[in-house]
C-alpha cells in the first residue's frame, strides 16, 4: 500500500479488500448506487449548524474575491472576442466524464473534485473542449477520411481544482478555453497556424480588457520549442514574426528555459506573462499542442492545440 492514510484505514476497517471491491469488483452503476446511499445516510445527519460551519471554512465552497458585475463584462467580451476569430463559442457542463482530466490530460484525479455519479466537476475547459473536437472531427472523418476541416471551440468557464493553492487564491475560477482540432498539414504547418490564432485570441481579449478599464502592464508572449531545436526556425518565422508587427506593444521572445508544461504538452508551448506595477511577473494564460484528440480517435493523424487565459486573474488582480 503506497498511501499510509488510505493502509491505516483499510486495516482499522477491519476490511483489507474494500478497496479492490469497489475499484474493482463493482460495475459503475452499482458502485454509484452503494455511495449514493452512503451520503444519503451522512446528509441526513447534517444539522443546520453544522452546515453553516461548513459553509464557512470549506475551501471549495469560498465567494471568489472578483466583483461579479466586472467578472460578467470581462466574460461577455472574451465570447464576442474568440468568436470574431473563427471559435465557436460553446456553454458546457459543470460536470464530465469521470476521467476526463486523468485518461488523456495526465492529470493526477487526486486534483479533481470527483462526484459519486461517475462524473468529475470540470477542472479544465479545455479538456471538455477537447471530447467535442473529438465528437466533431468524428463526424467530418466519416464524411471524408483525410478530412482537413478544422474544429475551433472556445467556452468561458469557472472550474475547480483539488489541489491546495496559496493565500488569496481559491479553489474555483474562470477560465477561458479555446481548442483547434484538426489533421496533420507537414512541415508544422498546424501547429503554427494555431498558434497565431489562438495567440491573437488571447492578444484580443486583453486589448479589450484594457478598453473596460482594467489596468494591462506590458504583455509578454514566450514559446518554447519542445522538439529540441527542430522547429525553432518555422516558430520564428510563421509565429513571431507574424504576430510582432500585429501586436508592437507586445514583447515576443523564444523562451528556453520554461519548465511550466514539458510533460503536459508536445511540440510547442507558449505563455503570456505581465509585470505588475509591483515587479511581479503574472502568468496570464498559456497553451500547446497536444496528442489528445489521437489518442481519443485513435488516430496518429490528428492534432490538437488547446490553450487558457486566467479572465479572472486578468479580472481581479489586474482592475484599476
Amino acid at each position: 500500500m503506497n498511501d499510509p492514510w488510505l493502509g491505516r484505514i483499510l486495516r482499522e476497517g477491519a476490511a483489507p479488500e474494500m478497496l479492490e471491491a469497489l475499484a474493482e469488483r463493482l460495475s459503475p452503476a452499482d458502485l454509484q448506487t452503494l455511495l449514493m446511499a452512503v451520503h444519503r445516510r451522512r446528509a441526513a445527519d447534517v444539522t443546520p449548524a453544522h452546515l453553516l460551519r461548513r459553509y464557512e471554512r470549506d475551501r471549495f465552497t469560498a465567494l471568489s474575491p472578483v466583483d461579479a458585475g466586472d467578472l460578467a463584462r470581462l466574460t461577455l467580451l472574451a465570447h464576442e472576442r474568440l468568436t470574431g476569430h473563427g471559435f465557436t463559442g460553446l456553454a458546457t457542463a459543470p460536470v464530465c466524464p469521470l476521467g476526463t482530466a486523468s485518461a488523456v490530460a495526465t492529470v493526477s484525479q487526486d486534483k479533481v473534485l470527483t462526484t459519486i455519479r461517475n462524473t468529475e466537476v470540470v477542472s479544465d475547459v479545455t479538456n471538455v473542449l477537447a471530447l467535442e473536437c473529438a465528437v466533431r472531427r468524428r463526424g467530418l472523418l466519416r464524411d471524408e477520411p483525410r478530412s482537413r476541416s478544422r474544429v475551433r471551440l472556445g467556452a468561458a468557464q469557472r472550474v475547480l481544482r483539488a489541489q491546495p493553492f496559496g493565500p488569496g487564491m481559491t479553489q474555483h475560477f474562470a477560465l477561458l478555453g479555446l481548442c483547434t482540432a484538426g489533421r496533420d498539414e507537414g512541415s508544422f504547418g498546424f501547429e503554427t497556424e494555431a498558434l497565431v490564432e489562438h495567440v491573437g485570441v488571447h492578444l484580443d481579449i486583453l486589448d479589450g480588457a484594457r478598453e473596460l478599464g482594467h489596468a494591462i502592464p506590458a504583455v509578454r508572449v514566450g514559446l518554447t520549442d519542445l522538439t529540441g531545436g527542430r522547429h525553432r526556425t518555422a516558430l520564428r518565422e510563421r509565429v513571431l514574426d507574424r504576430l510582432a508587427p500585429e501586436h508592437p506593444d507586445v514583447t515576443f521572445v523564444f523562451d528556453d528555459e520554461r519548465v511550466t508544461g514539458r510533460g503536459y504538452y508536445t511540440g510547442v508551448s507558449f505563455g503570456i506573462d505581465v509585470v505588475t506595477p509591483r515587479g511581479e511577473t503574472l502568468n496570464l494564460g498559456d497553451g500547446g499542442s497536444t496528442t489528445w484528440t489521437a489518442a481519443l480517435l485513435g488516430n496518429a493523424k490528428e492534432r490538437l492545440l488547446i490553450s487558457g487565459l486566467g479572465i479572472e486573474r486578468v479580472c481581479g488582480l489586474l482592475a484599476e
